[in-house]
């Protein structure tokens, strides 16, 4: 069925009824009278493939028609395979995620962009935690900014229900580079992870009082507007 599809998808030999072709080929190229065109595919013993209707004059091959087919159908299984298939990946928190947890969440999330996929990240809000819904958002904002050399923002944070979604699209390969303050942020990041520093994290979490990892982030919306601001890549 697909190479009956294929099939008719081309005009040959005697189905080409225009005045004149464009014979193209590795020798070059050349304007024949169409009966011409013919002439010189029989003599080398192929078929007069036309593979550019719309030219003026219409573009044609001298080639034999079956060997056009495979290569064509080649062609379309290589470009084919190079699609990428662009996938939503999900990073989950709650409102009041402690610092160790955080980046190991993050970390994933460079994975997932870095490999070309999206990133739907959410704060889930359990019972009465949904009165913490501006902490939930100063979370997704900074979380937005330390992936700023990886992604791009798709809109602000936005509360549907008991969750507060951020998406984020990744930035083309080769565009973006590890600036001083995305490396400064990673070193930081490294020194959160001894033992004794993510404990102290944990007891700060713990007291409302303070408000744990959220009431430390040195975010803001407006920082957030400049990422959406950002033209296409």
């Amino acid at each position: 069925m697909k190479n009956d599809k294929m099939k008719n998808q081309y005009r040959i030999n005697e189905q080409i009824r225009v005045r004149e072709v464009r014979i193209v080929g590795d020798s070059g190229n050349m304007v024949l009278p169409t009966r011409e065109a013919l002439d010189m595919a029989r003599t080398q013993g192929v078929d007069l493939v036309e593979i550019s209707p719309n030219a003026n004059p219409p573009v044609c091959r001298l080639i034999d028609y079956s060997k056009f087919l495979y290569q064509q159908k080649k062609r379309q299984k290589e470009m084919k395979a190079k699609q990428v298939k662009v996938e939503v990946k999900e990073i989950r928190f709650g409102p009041q995620t402690d610092e160790h947890d955080y980046q190991f969440k993050l970390k994933h999330a460079k994975e997932f962009l870095t490999d070309g996929n999206k990133v739907r990240a959410y704060v889930f809000f359990r019972g009465r935690s949904i009165l913490f819904k501006e902490q939930g958002e100063v979370l997704l904002l900074r979380f937005a900014n330390d992936l700023e050399e990886y992604g791009k923002v798709e809109g602000m944070p936005s509360l549907e229900g008991k969750k507060m979604f951020l998406y984020l699209a990744p930035k083309k390969a080769g565009v973006a580079k590890k600036s001083q303050q995305a490396r400064d942020r990673e070193a930081s990041a490294q020194e959160l992870s001894d033992n004794s520093r993510v404990s102290r994290q944990a007891d700060e979490v713990e007291t409302p009082a303070n408000g744990g990892l959220l009431a430390n982030a040195k975010i803001s919306v407006d920082a957030l507007k400049k990422l959406t601001e950002t033209e296409e890549d």
